[in-house]
């Protein structure tokens, strides 16, 4: 597959050659035709396009019957669907099915650029991520016979960690860096409980760096829903700790990581999910985690409102005291200045991409 090789299709001519000319400029490979018959052909048969643009007004039944075609011959190809947002229902069932990976404008030639780029880097990390996992399992099976061999295993481990934290991170810009920080808020809190072994701290901060991975198996339509969830959105959205500890099990990860994905939602009263757990059948790295979790969520921006001060969210802590969090990590969280507190998010963050900046100044405009 040529990641620079692009199908281009559009029935309007001239629509059609500004877009390939505006490509053009990025040394993009480009083929065109009219129409999604003419697709159909090349992409039916052996061909390496990394990717097809297709400009649909309408979405009869005759061409949703030809894209799945061309979805299941070519599971690997991106697909960016090209229409009017004031039809956006002609997408929203292809988004859905996974299908199409972007919608766009025709005219929007940034914004069909920007696609472009997310899915070239997207596949970046995927390779490199499978690369990980599968010289991972290879040293896996070699480190009784090799000492040494167990190093480089620890060194592709946590290559392996922060790949898939940022591939999850890149699928959503709104919450960019969330991982880190809460990685780094659950060790304080850990520490400000007593604990002090380096190597349990280390798997806190892996299994919070991990805690979102199951929703890789969420689709983009529910994940990145604008408005508010369905009931039956709502039930896939929480079976994303299941999800996650299913995809990482296979590796045997330490209890401390397998314990933060899987009981990240559960709640001090048992109100929670995904098992209901209560109190201190919840374990403790979760129960932290829950804590360090609120935190940083209170204190981020969001599209639906501003940044609240850590005045605010101790507030919140204390408030549900008891009900969502362990009393003992609340008062953990309390015995430390909430300006050392903002130090510490300062520190993790400051070598982040200002996406929160950016997200304002795109809300504002």
């Amino acid at each position: 597959m040529n990641k620079r090789r692009i199908l281009v299709v559009d029935f309007q001519e001239e629509r059609r050659k500004k877009l390939v000319k505006f490509l053009q400029e990025f040394a993009y490979e480009i083929d065109e035709v009219p129409d999604i018959k003419r697709a159909s052909d090349r992409l039916l048969g052996v061909n390496n396009f990394f990717c097809l643009i297709l400009a649909c007004e309408r979405l009869d039944g005759y061409k949703a019957g030809l894209l799945r075609s061309i979805h299941s011959f070519n599971p690997q190809l991106s697909i960016i669907l090209l229409t009017r947002l004031e039809q956006p229902f002609i997408g929203v069932e292809l988004l859905q099915k996974g299908l199409v990976d972007h919608i766009s404008e025709p005219d929007n030639l940034s914004g069909i650029y920007a696609a472009l780029i997310n899915e070239e880097k997207k596949r970046e990390l995927l390779q490199k991520n499978d690369l990980y996992l599968s010289e991972l399992k290879k040293l896996k099976l070699e480190q009784e016979k090799n000492l040494k061999r167990a190093v480089v295993l620890e060194e592709i481990y946590d290559t392996t960690i922060e790949n898939l934290m940022t591939a999850l991170d890149l699928r959503d810009v709104e919450t960019f860096g969330h991982s880190r920080t809460v990685a780094k808020y659950s060790q304080v809190l850990a520490q400000l409980l007593g604990i002090s072994d380096q190597e349990r701290l280390d798997n806190i901060r892996k299994g919070a760096l991990l805690h979102d991975v199951g929703k890789i198996a969420i689709p983009d339509a529910i994940l990145k829903k604008p408005g508010s969830l369905s009931p039956e959105e709502w039930e896939k959205i929480k079976l994303h700790p299941s999800l996650g500890f299913g995809l990482i099990k296979e590796i045997k990860l330490v209890p401390e990581v397998g314990n933060i994905i899987l009981y990240h939602h559960e709640r001090y009263d048992g109100r929670g999910y995904p098992k209901k757990l209560k109190g201190e059948e919840i374990p403790l790295e979760a129960r932290i985690f829950a804590l360090a979790d609120a935190l940083d969520a209170i204190t981020s921006y969001r599209p639906y409102r501003e940044e609240r001060d850590f005045k605010v969210a101790q507030e919140e802590i204390l408030k549900n005291k008891a009900t969502q969090f362990d009393p003992q990590v609340v008062e953990a969280f309390c015995s430390l200045e909430l300006d050392k507190w903002e130090k510490i998010r300062f520190e993790t963050t400051r070598l982040l991409p200002d996406y929160e900046s950016l997200l304002k100044s795109a809300k504002r405009s």
